[in-house]
């Protein structure tokens, strides 16, 4: 049968793929467009599995709020270069994920990869066809979803690398939101200062412990100093101890306070945080490849 361009046309149309990728698909089916996509499918599984091992710590976070506000879902989905996460279709991708996640309420990114999107194929499904057309691996790394407990869920985008979402009880939407916006500058671990794990605060006491010794200053002296360091760390790590990013003069918790609101909990995600990215000298990567 012979090739058209309309037939190939067509099969990019409904798969994503390259023009020679469906032209060769095309000529190995005979022209059979079904048979085509079954086996360019197949081809994407395989693909995908030999790109699984390969480190995905660029990409989107993305989030899908419902018609009432009372639901957020709060997704990231990973990708190997800053390109590929600015690509079409890698984003068409996240949004519809996010979507997903929120009509689906899903617990987590395991249970959202079995989970059907509007195409009707799989979360999982649908990854593989990406990484098939973009040819770099693509990971569904973290969902959450974020069901108003207080009055008002604040949303803050911060480009297309973090996310936040915020519960607040009382105030309003604008603080809600303003609070989010801090939240994904200043990176707080918790609400309030008695939230910060013990673990976090020994670990910095050794820290503090080492530099007052070196100092030679009178034990007295360095319990004070100990005393107003670990005062300074609460501060720093938890949300209510923060200086407000557009106003500094007071802190989170008087923000709050002044409006008899109580901020409930917070998500914040942030692609790539955790993940070991590989150092990568891109001259000699690319000298190795000449070298064949």
């Amino acid at each position: 049968m012979a090739i058209t361009a309309s037939l190939v046309k067509e099969l990019r149309e409904r798969t994503g793929a390259g023009m020679m990728e469906c032209k060769k698909a095309l000529v190995e089916t005979d022209g059979d467009i079904e048979a085509a996509i079954e086996m360019m499918r197949k081809s994407g599984a395989a693909k995908a599995d030999k790109k699984a091992g390969r480190v995905a710590a660029e990409g989107k976070v993305e989030i899908a709020t419902s018609d009432d506000g009372a639901t957020v879902a709060l997704v990231e989905i990973n990708s190997e270069t800053d390109f590929a996460a600015k690509d079409d279709g890698f984003l068409a991708f996240v949004k519809t994920v996010a979507e997903c996640a929120l009509a689906n309420e899903a617990a987590d990114a395991e249970a959202l990869s079995g989970m059907a999107l509007a195409s009707g194929e799989t979360v999982e499904e649908g990854r593989k066809a990406l990484i098939s057309v973009i040819g770099e691996n693509i990971t569904v790394r973290r969902c959450f979803i974020i069901k108003r407990q207080g009055d008002h869920l604040g949303s803050y985008s911060h480009g297309v690398r973090i996310g936040v979402v915020v519960d607040l009880k009382g105030g309003n939407e604008e603080m809600a939101r303003d609070i989010a916006m801090h939240i994904a500058a200043s990176k707080p671990i918790c609400v309030k200062q008695d939230e910060v794990p013990a673990e976090a605060i020994e670990k910095e006491k050794v820290i503090f412990a080492a530099q007052a010794a070196e100092s030679g200053k009178p034990a007295e002296i360095i319990e004070k100093m100990m005393v107003g360091k670990v005062k300074k760390f609460l501060n720093e790590q938890s949300l209510y101890g923060q200086p407000f990013v557009k106003d500094p003069d007071q802190n989170i918790e008087k923000l709050v306070k002044s409006a008899n609101a109580d901020v409930i909990s917070f998500n914040r995600l942030e692609v790539g945080e955790g993940i070991e990215k590989k150092s990568e000298d891109f001259a000699a990567e690319v000298a190795a490849q000449m070298k064949g």
